[in-house]
């Protein structure tokens, strides 16, 4: 299979259609149409239906497009790889980074980062920490700075931060006049937490089940920022980071738990990061607490 046209189907599978490939890959219909054909033919498979005005992908399609980018992603990496050989730290760099992380811990690495590395150029999406990891998974990117869960094979995951979490509530909060509390008094009232299949969320999740308990959602986001917001006019109590509380939150006296996670970077085992990512890891091994 030649990449060219391994390049084509990921196109047109990711734009929806022939024509918005041809702008992506700066080609012609008929050569767009071309290469899809010729990988239809090393393959002896159709690859797409058209329905109507659509393009949609087929049995065999679905199955070969994350093949294809795993197959686009190693090529580009070994090119990437061999250029830097000779050129030192430079190219670009792929890589995305969490919310919370991207405000609160990503800033003066970066400033560091591109005062030793002038040339690298950075590619930098934010996004919720579980979808950073197919990102990392799928190739779209070398490194991703989230939250840490279980890494199973073949993301690898360093920790960097260990990050303590806080049991809050606005200073109004009935929860916020205790001076003692366990988690059953923080079971009787309502909570507004991360999404249910967030890594956070998992964590304070599992303390009330290890406990019998069952929480009391209010609502759920991705959004700790959100989620600061609604505890501090007193919705409902939340869990944070304690690099989030102010003036605004009373931290509540939560006897007989501590709550944290880990904060770091997940790569692709299989995969080499290029010489911008194996800097800007050393950069993060250097900030391990």
């Amino acid at each position: 299979m030649e990449l060219v046209n391994l390049a084509a189907f990921v196109a047109v599978a990711e734009h929806g259609g022939f024509s918005a490939a041809c702008d992506s890959l700066h080609l012609t219909q008929p050569a767009i149409s071309k290469r899809i054909a010729q990988l239809e033919a090393a393959v002896d498979a159709r690859l797409f239906d058209r329905v109507g005005r659509q393009t949609v992908l087929t049995e065999a399609g679905v199955l070969l497009l994350p093949r294809a980018r795993q197959l686009l992603a190693d090529a580009d990496a070994a090119k990437q790889a061999l250029h830097a050989l000779g050129h030192g730290v430079s190219g670009p760099l792929r890589m995305a980074s969490s919310h919370h992380i991207g405000l609160h811990r990503l800033p003066p690495l970066l400033r560091r980062f591109t005062a030793l590395y002038p040339d690298v150029t950075l590619d930098i999406r934010f996004l919720d920490s579980e979808q950073a990891w197919q990102e990392v998974l799928q190739g779209k990117i070398e490194l991703a700075l989230t939250t840490l869960g279980q890494a199973a094979h073949p993301l690898s995951t360093t920790p960097i931060w260990e990050d303590k979490l806080c049991f809050v509530a606005a200073p109004e909060h009935p929860l916020a006049q205790r001076k003692r509390l366990s988690l059953e008094d923080l079971a009787r009232h309502p909570a507004v937490l991360p999404d249910l299949g967030t890594f956070t969320h998992r964590i304070v999740a599992d303390a009330f089940v290890r406990h019998g308990l069952q929480l009391r959602l209010r609502m759920t986001t991705h959004y700790l920022e959100t989620l600061k917001m609604l505890s501090a006019v007193g919705l409902a109590w939340s869990v944070l980071p304690h690099t989030m509380v102010d003036q605004q939150l009373r931290v509540l006296p939560v006897s007989g738990i501590s709550l944290s996670r880990r904060l770091g970077a997940v790569t692709h085992a299989g995969r080499s990061l290029p010489r911008a990512g194996q800097a800007f890891l050393a950069l993060l091994e250097a900030e391990r607490v």
